[in-house]
C-alpha cells in the first residue's frame, strides 16, 4: 500500500511540475510575450544561451526558456548558474536571502523488475520517463565564486556576428539556396530556401529566417526524422511551426543574433497545443534544443579546411 501512494504521490508532482511549466508559458504568450523571444535590448546580460558556471555544460530544452526568463525578469548580468552545492564548491556561496530558479532534469528509468520480465520474456525492457525539479542560482546571487565564474562574459563584437552565421550555414552542407520570395524548406527535395537579404526591411531578419528554415531542415528523414507531414494549419504542422521557432532562436542566441518572432500569426495555433497537452511546450522546447545542437555541432568544422565531396552546393542562387 505504502509503494503505491508513492508511485502516485510521484506522478502527481511530475504532472504538477508539467502542469506549472505549462501555466507560465500560456500566461506568457496570452500577453503576447513570447518566451524565446526575451527583450534583450533592455537586459543587463549578453545574449547568450543558459550554461552551468561550474561544467560549462549548456541548460537545453525547457530549462532554456526558464533561464532566459529569470535572466531579464531579474536584471541579472550573466546568462551563468549554479547549484548550491556548485556554489560552496567552487569556494563560494549563494548570498543569504536570494531566492532560487527551479529548473528541470528529464531522464528515463527501467525498474528491476521490468528489467526481470523482460529478460524472461525476451524483449527489450520498457523505460518510464521521469521529471525532477532542482534548484539553480545565477553568479549574481552568489559570492566568493573565481573571477573566471563571476565575470559575465564580454558582448559578442559586432562585426563577427554575420561572417559566424554564414560560415555555420556553409559548414551544414545544406542545399540552401537564396532567391524567390518566400522562405521555406521542401522535404521531399531536401532543400532550404530563403529570399534574398536585401528583400528583408531590417536585414537581420534574414539570419532569424533562415536557421527557422534549417530547424526545419535538421528534422529532415537522414538527420533528426522528426514527422513533418502534416498539413498547413493543422496541429501536427503547428508543433513543427513551434519547434523550427524555438530552434531558430536558440541558435541565433548562441551566435549574439537577437531572436524575434519570424510567424506571430502562429500565436493562437501554439496556444491551442499548449492548453490541449500540459507536456507539449516541454517536447517541443526539447526537441527545438535537439534541433540547435545539430546545427551547432557543425561549429567544430569551422576551422578545418573540408574537401570537396560532390554534395549540394551552398549558397546558390535560387531558380
Amino acid at each position: 500500500m505504502a509503494r503505491t501512494n508513492t508511485t502516485s504521490r510521484t506522478d502527481s508532482d511530475r504532472t504538477d511540475l508539467y502542469q506549472s511549466i505549462t501555466d507560465k508559458i500560456i500566461t506568457e504568450l496570452e500577453a503576447g510575450r513570447v518566451p524565446w523571444v526575451q527583450p534583450w535590448a533592455s537586459s543587463k546580460a549578453s545574449l547568450d544561451m543558459p550554461r552551468n558556471g561550474k561544467t560549462g555544460d549548456r541548460y537545453s530544452g525547457i530549462n532554456i526558456l526558464i533561464l532566459w526568463d529569470a535572466v531579464v525578469a531579474n536584471g541579472f548580468s550573466t546568462n551563468s548558474f549554479l547549484t548550491f552545492r556548485q556554489a560552496l564548491a567552487l569556494g563560494g556561496n549563494v548570498r543569504k536571502g536570494e531566492r532560487g530558479t527551479t529548473v528541470v532534469y528529464a531522464h528515463r528509468f527501467t525498474p528491476d523488475s521490468e528489467r526481470r520480465r523482460a529478460s524472461e520474456d525476451g524483449r527489450e525492457p520498457g523505460s518510464i520517463p521521469f521529471l525532477k525539479r532542482y534548484t539553480v542560482f545565477s553568479t549574481d546571487q552568489c559570492e566568493g565564486l573565481p573571477d573566471r565564474i563571476a565575470a559575465p562574459p564580454p558582448p559578442v563584437p559586432e562585426g563577427l556576428i554575420r561572417p559566424e552565421a554564414e560560415a555555420l550555414i556553409a559548414a551544414t552542407g545544406a542545399d540552401f539556396r537564396i532567391g524567390g520570395d518566400r522562405a521555406f524548406y521542401a522535404p521531399g527535395q531536401d532543400y532550404v530556401q530563403v529570399p534574398r537579404p536585401d528583400a528583408y526591411f531590417d536585414p537581420i531578419n534574414w539570419h532569424r529566417t533562415a536557421f527557422h528554415e534549417l530547424s526545419h531542415w535538421v528534422g529532415g528523414r537522414s538527420r533528426l526524422d522528426r514527422d513533418q507531414t502534416g498539413a498547413f494549419g493543422s496541429k501536427e504542422y503547428g508543433r513543427e511551426e513551434l519547434i523550427a521557432e524555438m530552434g531558430g532562436a536558440f541558435v541565433c542566441a548562441a551566435l549574439g543574433i537577437v531572436p524575434t518572432v519570424r510567424h506571430a500569426d502562429y500565436l493562437g495555433s501554439w496556444l491551442d497545443i499548449i492548453r490541449e497537452d500540459n507536456r507539449a511546450i516541454v517536447r517541443a522546447a526539447s526537441a527545438a534544443s535537439k534541433a540547435a545542437n545539430f546545427l551547432l555541432d557543425f561549429r567544430g568544422e569551422l576551422a578545418t579546411d573540408q574537401p570537396d565531396t560532390g554534395g549540394p552546393t551552398t549558397w546558390r542562387e535560387a531558380a
